[in-house]
C-alpha cells in the first residue's frame, strides 16, 4: 500500500523496532496524527486466542472515563413502560416490531448502538443477518440486553464501547481523539486494558496479549510494550 508524503513524513518519527512505554505511545500517535481532521486514536490488541473456540472467546463492554468523542446514536427495541424510560434516558430511536421493517426493507441504520429488553429479542433475532455482520446486534455480555435501559443508555452516552475478536483474534477499540489531552487517552487506555487483562479466557495457554499497537486514524502504528500495561 503506497502512502502519501504526510504519512511517511509521520512514520519516520516512529522507530518499528522499538515498543514504547504506554504514555510515551499515547504522546507519540498525537505528534503523528497528520490530517487535517479530529482523528481518533486506535488500538489494536492482537491475543493469543482462538475465536473459533467458545472458551477462548472475548466480548464485553467498559465505560472509557472519557468517552470517545464521538457522539453516539442509541437505538432501544423495548414496550410499555420501558419505551418512555428510554426516551427519559436520552436514547435516539426509540420503537419495536414496526421498526423491522424500515430496518430490513428501507436499509435503515442512522445509528451506532442497538440496545433491546430481554422481551424483545425475538422481535430483534429477525434482524440477526442485518444487524450481526455489522456488530450492532444486542448482547447480555455487552450489556446491551437488559431491562435496565435508562442504565443501558446512560452508560453509553457516557462513553461505553464493546470490545471483541475479530476473525483474526485481534480486539480494535476507538479510546478518544487526538484532541483529547494526554492525561484523557492515559486514562482510557488504562480502563480499557484493565477490561481486557480481567477477560483473559481461564481455558487460554500461552502468551494472552501477543502485541499491542496504538495509531491514529490516518497515523502510523506505535507498538507498545506489553510488560508495561
Amino acid at each position: 500500500m503506497k502512502h502519501g508524503k504526510k504519512y511517511s513524513e509521520a512514520a519516520k518519527q516512529v522507530d518499528r523496532a522499538t515498543l514504547y512505554d504506554p504514555a510515551d505511545a499515547v504522546a507519540l500517535v498525537k505528534k503523528t496524527a497528520c490530517a487535517k481532521f479530529d482523528e481518533t486514536v486506535e488500538i489494536h490488541i492482537r491475543t493469543g486466542c482462538d475465536g473459533r473456540h467458545a472458551e477462548e472467546q472475548i466480548r464485553g463492554a467498559v465505560v472509557l472515563p472519557h468517552g470517545t468523542g464521538k457522539k453516539v446514536k442509541v437505538l432501544v427495541f423495548a414496550k410499555g413502560d420501558k419505551l418512555n424510560e428510554a426516551e427519559a434516558a436520552g436514547a435516539d430511536y426509540v420503537g419495536g416490531e414496526e421498526l423491522i421493517p424500515k430496518i430490513q426493507n428501507d436499509g435503515w441504520l442512522d445509528f451506532d448502538v442497538v440496545v433491546a429488553t430481554p422481551d424483545m429479542m425475538g422481535v430483534v433475532g429477525r434482524l440477526g443477518k442485518v444487524l450481526g455482520p455489522k456488530g450492532l446486534m444486542p448482547n447480555p455480555k455487552a450489556g446491551t440486553v437488559t431491562m435496565d435501559v435508562t442504565k443501558a443508555v446512560a452508560d453509553i452516552k457516557a462513553g461505553k464501547i464493546e470490545y471483541r475478536l475479530d476473525k483474526a483474534n485481534i480486539v480494535h477499540c476507538p479510546i478518544g481523539k487526538v484532541s483529547f489531552s494526554d492525561e484523557q487517552l492515559n486514562e482510557n487506555f488504562e480502563a480499557l486494558m484493565e477490561a481486557i487483562k480481567k477477560a483473559k479466557p481461564s481455558a487460554l495457554k500461552g502468551t494472552y496479549l501477543k502485541s499491542v499497537t496504538l495509531s491514529s486514524t490516518m497515523g502510523p502504528g506505535v507498538r507498545v510494550n506489553t510488560m508495561k500495561i
